[in-house]
């Protein structure tokens, strides 16, 4: 298959053409909307707006997609998702847990090999299908919640919740084609507005904790 080839892989998209899907389509506006509400709070705080300004590159890839649904606009739309978790883990490594910058680096990278020695594991729970793919995720985050369990209960809670939120976004994108005989326009489009709120969140913890550690004078 080429790279312009046309794919078919959400419940809505009924044929080839632009407006194939237009609710999966539409519904990538949250990402924009979150990631304008969430630079306007990280005012000051240049990680923070370059996690909001991935956030916005997540719903223009995600749009691309949905409307010239090819393997290279697919490629944009993950490629986006991918350098929000690369961005959000070397904060988290730096600020949450305080390790230095080389070593939050490392961690970062460690993300690689760890997704690609258990998304083939998730791949192999039935029903699961390309959701395989995002799996991980949560986990890591409840694995940093769980690190952060005493030094910083706050921000673990709000990691917690984050990945909270991220299983059950991650529960409509997995339903999306198994409902498709009851829901006509599936349920991928939940994945996206819940997806904005949860990576939103998940900023938004970010701040709450560097604010407080810098009126602590860390």
């Amino acid at each position: 298959m080429g790279w312009l080839d046309a794919v078919d892989g959400y419940c809505e998209r009924l044929g080839p053409g632009y407006w194939a899907e237009p609710v999966n389509a539409i519904t990538n506006a949250a990402f924009v909307i979150a990631a304008l509400v969430m630079w306007r709070r990280a005012a000051g705080q240049p990680m923070a707006q370059a996690l909001a300004a991935a956030l916005a590159a997540i719903g223009v890839g995600s749009w691309l997609f949905h409307t010239h649904a090819n393997r290279l606009t697919g490629l944009a739309d993950v490629a986006a998702i991918v350098v929000f978790i690369l961005l959000y883990l070397y904060a988290a490594s730096r600020d949450f847990l305080r390790l230095k910058p080389w070593q939050a680096g490392l961690a970062t990278l460690a993300f690689l090999p760890y997704a690609a020695a258990t998304v083939p594991l998730w791949a192999q729970v039935p029903g699961l299908g390309s959701s395989a793919g995002y799996a991980p995720v949560p986990l890591l985050i409840l694995f940093y919640a769980w690190l952060l369990r005493r030094r910083a209960p706050e921000t673990a809670r709000g990691l917690a919740a984050g990945a909270a939120i991220l299983v059950v976004s991650l529960t409509f994108r997995t339903l999306d084609e198994p409902l498709c005989g009851a829901i006509p326009l599936g349920t991928h489009f939940l994945w996206h507005v819940l997806n904005a709120v949860m990576l939103a969140w998940m900023i938004e913890v970010w701040l709450r904790h560097r604010r407080d550690d810098e009126g602590a004078g860390v």
